[in-house]
């Protein structure tokens, strides 16, 4: 595959990754979101639901891989390739060893968690039996501006509301 198809094949799938954050953030969850490819078809799709489904464990990543095993009927991902919104955490990075996935596409990347370059680099560790090839920052920009949407949001949020308690501490 040429370098300007493969460009073109990388925006595609980032644009269907943040589809999914945007389902994320429509539930007022962090915006993250991820799909996983093989064979030029979308087979997972995950977003953020932590707060949603009250568990931890509900990151847009493992969501993918998830319904990818599902479809593609076994745990490895071989072959495929995993595009993110943002840099994954530990246990997302994890996963994507565990699963094999070889190719990474990220977003943004995530200095205060980020496993996959920012604070650790899981995905491509030798002591490891299976590393990962990573492409950072396609479509950085939009991934970023998602994510400081949802959290200068956020903060006005939990301002009114500090305010609203003032006000009804002040109105007793």
């Amino acid at each position: 595959m040429d370098t300007d198809t493969l460009n073109k094949e990388h925006l595609k799938f980032m644009k269907a990754a943040l589809k999914e954050a945007q389902k994320a953030l429509d539930l007022h969850e962090v915006p993250i979101g991820c799909v996983i490819v093989y064979e030029g078809k979308i087979i997972g799709r995950g977003y953020n639901r932590r707060n949603t489904d009250r568990s931890v464990l509900n990151h847009a990543e493992i969501s993918a891989i998830r319904s990818a095993c599902r479809k593609i009927g076994d745990w490895r991902l071989e072959d495929t390739t995993i595009y993110i919104t943002l840099e994954p955490c530990q246990m997302c990075s994890g996963a994507i060893v565990q699963a094999r996935i070889p190719n990474v596409v990220i977003g943004a990347m995530n200095p205060k968690a980020g496993c996959a370059g920012s604070i650790l680099n899981l995905l491509e560790m030798k002591e490891f039996n299976h590393q990962c090839s990573v492409l950072r920052g396609v479509m950085e920009d939009e991934c970023s501006a998602i994510l400081s949407l949802f959290f200068t949001n956020l903060r006005k949020e939990l301002k009114a509301e500090k305010e609203r308690k003032k006000e009804d501490q002040a109105n007793l």
